[in-house]
């Protein structure tokens, strides 16, 4: 599971991919402080299973604070892109290259409008970050574009001269962009295409174009910088303006202060939550203090909390809909080593409970014969779609 985190330079991309796994990035205002991808561990938040069982869970990867989950993922920031990155301009091309690897995007604006479609700082509100969601769904197409009409001329002849299965060609050509034959096949009747592929010209292949990057690449919009006065009347024209996109507000540097101040020990603080309890005041200075009540008032009891916890919660549970499943026993929930439900796994919206038993272990899967649902203590077969949340045990051939 791998979250790309986007945008142009100095809108807070280095900033929101700190806050969310306290690596060490180098962050500055100004463009392209990020060279190489960066690396690293988050997490997503899930009601854990433990409440359920009046029990503390032991978590192997992850932790767990007050019944609530935190799952790992992976981020990979990415370098800072401007109008053009299909053509190479700025870091274009290697930005595109390390985009490949994602499963979903993180696309992180600056709502506050204060930076201009190269990252240069400018007043406050000055700038429309409308453009922003515009230009990197432009730039993405054209990459898109640019990959499927690569010897495509060619391809086509030899579609038609040989009569190939159109999706069954296409789906091979597009590997590469996790392509299956079955997105080309969908695609393809919702675009209502010919099935002559000799009659699709620059007009198709831009539509279809789009539609695979849409489907392969989903994106949720992070409005960083939201806590900035008058940021949050420019994320309600954005809501209205684009009604079909995910956008959630968030305040990277907010998150990023609570998640070090708790890491030191000054403040008890669970990613997500709407408030925070300072737990030594004598260490704080007046300075410290009055960010914090800032953070309280104007990011926490504004929004709800921060916005980072709920991106990334969104991008894998909304968007991508995975569902978080625990491994567990009827009569005992802890492994050998006596940790209460160790482990938990994010799995597709339509994994099964032998999808469950394959991504424990091939041979669990290969001896599947019923699996049981903790909670209710009933059987469910190889072709039961698990539901987000579920305890399940795999009963096996001995």
């Amino acid at each position: 599971m791998l979250i790309g985190v986007v945008g142009k330079p100095s809108a807070g991309k280095s900033t929101f991919f700190k806050a969310a796994t306290l690596a060490e990035v180098e962050i500055a205002n100004y463009p392209f402080t990020t060279i190489k991808p960066n690396h690293g561990t988050s997490y997503v938040k899930v009601d854990c299973a433990d409440k359920d069982f009046d029990t503390q869970c032991n978590p192997r990867f992850g932790y767990c604070e007050q019944n609530k989950r935190f799952v790992p993922v992976e981020l990979l920031d990415v370098a800072g892109l401007v109008p053009g990155a299909h053509e190479g301009k700025g870091m274009g091309n290697q930005f595109l290259d390390d985009l490949n690897q994602a499963d979903v995007l993180v696309h992180v604006i600056d709502v506050s409008g204060s930076t201009n479609e190269k990252g240069e700082p400018v007043d406050s509100l000055s700038y429309d970050p409308a453009n922003d969601i515009k230009f990197l769904e432009t730039e993405l197409d054209m990459w898109y574009l640019r990959l499927i009409k690569k010897n495509w001329e060619k391809f086509s002849r030899t579609v038609n001269q040989e009569k190939a299965e159109l999706h069954k060609a296409i789906a091979k050509q597009l590997s590469s962009l996790r392509v299956t034959e079955d997105l080309v096949k969908e695609l393809m009747q919702k675009l209502n295409l010919e099935n002559d592929i000799m009659k699709w010209d620059d007009d198709v292949l831009m539509s279809f174009a789009t539609e695979l990057r849409k489907e392969t690449k989903p994106m949720i919009v992070a409005c960083n910088k939201a806590d900035v006065p008058g940021a949050k009347e420019k994320f309600e024209t954005l809501k209205n303006n684009f009604p079909d996109h995910l956008l959630v507000p968030c305040s990277a540097e907010s998150e990023l202060a609570l998640k070090e101040a708790a890491k030191h020990e000054l403040m008890f603080y669970i990613p997500g939550e709407d408030n925070f309890e300072i737990k030594v005041s004598e260490k704080l200075n007046e300075k410290q203090k009055s960010a914090l009540e800032f953070i309280r008032n104007n990011v926490l009891k504004e929004y709800g909390s921060t916005g980072v916890q709920d991106v990334l919660d969104k991008a894998i549970f909304e968007l991508l809909k995975y569902k978080a499943i625990f491994p567990g026993g009827v009569n005992k929930l802890a492994d050998k080593d006596g940790n209460v439900l160790p482990d938990c796994f994010l799995l597709e919206g339509k994994a099964t409970a032998l999808d469950f038993a394959f991504k424990l272990h091939t041979d669990i899967g290969n001896a599947f014969i019923k699996a049981i649902n903790v909670r209710t203590k009933k059987p469910v077969g190889k072709d039961h779609i698990l539901e987000n949340g579920d305890v399940i045990e795999i009963a096996t051939a001995k």
